[in-house]
């Protein structure tokens, strides 16, 4: 059995639950309110994390909320105690960046990612809390990014994957000007009920699409697609087995009190009557390093290693996805050991048909007929 990792890759922070949006589809429970993190909980986090980053690249990522709605004050002071190795990581709405947070990402090296859905007509979930359509101010603080010179991600959300959207929105971030871009389909999880199936033929002919646009014109890093076709290439080559790590990242999210919860930041805020409200332990209390030394033994993870073990079993794609995310698992089924999700059909199963049948389609001239 797949167990926890006792060093994560990188840490979620939770400066403010605040967000100034309110999406459709988020699923943040306390996102109309503004509980700020404590300085108390940054050093706390930093004495685990600062060892961590002097022995290999670690990142920190300030996720909301709407981490700039704490406001450029707040948000040094909590950087101030990690160590100039850690690198530090924004995900934004960017309806607040202008020159000012500009400058101040500069200063702090701090990566961008901006959360924006394509065109304007794509971006009607993403709404002011008087509901008025918050795009325009999304594209300002792009430029602002832009005339700047600060690189940035873009992470869009997608509730309508078909093929005929696929090129569109791929189009819309070459022009954007992001260098790395992520998808996700939109998923029911948190206080977002949503139903997230989709058509099958239509959501991996939106992947094969998708993947067609970036080979027309690679400037940007898709990142779905790319790792699909670096795990089709060591599926050819042999050397699939060894692609997923021997222990699963436990992606600790410190949410703004200093509670820890594992492997999805979705599950931060949310109780459940068998196992309580996810906590692993927090950090003013115990250390980061202890925490998570021990979050194998909270009683809810236990139950969602089974359900890898399970995805293990029945799966023929679990090389592929490794078993899948808890949160999507429980805000599905109700329960973390279940298997297939329409998560996992979207995003896993139908990606890597998707990539498999535009690789089918797009044969080089010299291959035979008969070649798969």
């Amino acid at each position: 059995m797949r167990g926890l990792s006792a060093v994560p890759s990188y840490v979620v922070m939770q400066p403010t639950t605040l967000c100034n949006l309110d999406c459709a589809y988020c699923y943040l429970p306390l996102r109309a309110a503004d509980r700020r993190m404590s300085v108390a909980v940054a050093e706390a986090v930093a004495a685990s994390v600062n060892p961590w980053a002097a022995s290999g690249r670690f990142s920190v990522v300030w996720h909301g909320g709407e981490p700039l709605a704490a406001g450029r004050e707040r948000l040094a002071a909590l950087m101030a105690p990690f160590s100039a190795e850690v690198e530090h990581h924004v995900q934004t709405n960017a309806t607040l960046i202008d020159d000012a947070w500009c400058e101040f990402f500069a200063t702090h090296r701090i990566r961008v990612s901006v959360s924006v859905d394509g065109p304007r007509a794509r971006n009607g979930d993403r709404v002011t809390r008087a509901g008025q359509p918050a795009y325009d101010r999304i594209v300002r603080g792009v430029a602002a990014l832009r005339r700047h010179g600060l690189p940035f991600s873009a992470l869009a959300v997608v509730n309508d994957p078909s093929p005929a959207r696929a090129a569109e929105l791929y189009a819309y971030f070459l022009g954007l000007g992001c260098e790395v871009l992520g998808v996700n389909i939109e998923e029911t999880e948190g206080v977002n009920t949503r139903d997230n199936a989709h058509d099958a033929a239509a959501v991996t002919g939106f992947w094969a699409e998708l993947v067609a646009a970036w080979r027309r014109d690679p400037r940007i890093h898709l990142r779905e697609v790319e790792w699909s076709l670096r795990y089709a290439a060591a599926v050819l080559d042999g050397t699939a087995d060894g692609l997923l790590p021997a222990s699963l990242d436990p992606i600790p999210t410190v949410a703004y009190d200093g509670s820890v919860v594992v492997l999805s930041p979705e599950l931060a805020g949310f109780t459940d009557p068998r196992h309580g409200d996810f906590s692993s332990g927090n950090v003013l209390t115990t250390p980061l390093h202890t925490i998570l030394a021990g979050a194998a033994g909270t009683g809810w993870v236990g139950e969602f290693l089974s359900g890898v073990e399970a995805c293990r079993s029945s799966c023929p794609y679990f090389g592929f996805c490794g078993g899948g995310h808890a949160a999507n698992r429980y805000f599905e089924l109700g329960r973390f050991d279940g298997t297939e999700t329409e998560h996992c059909r979207n995003s896993k199963i139908r990606l890597l048909e998707g990539v498999l049948d535009h690789a089918r389609d797009h044969k080089s001239p010299g291959a035979r007929a008969g070649d798969g």
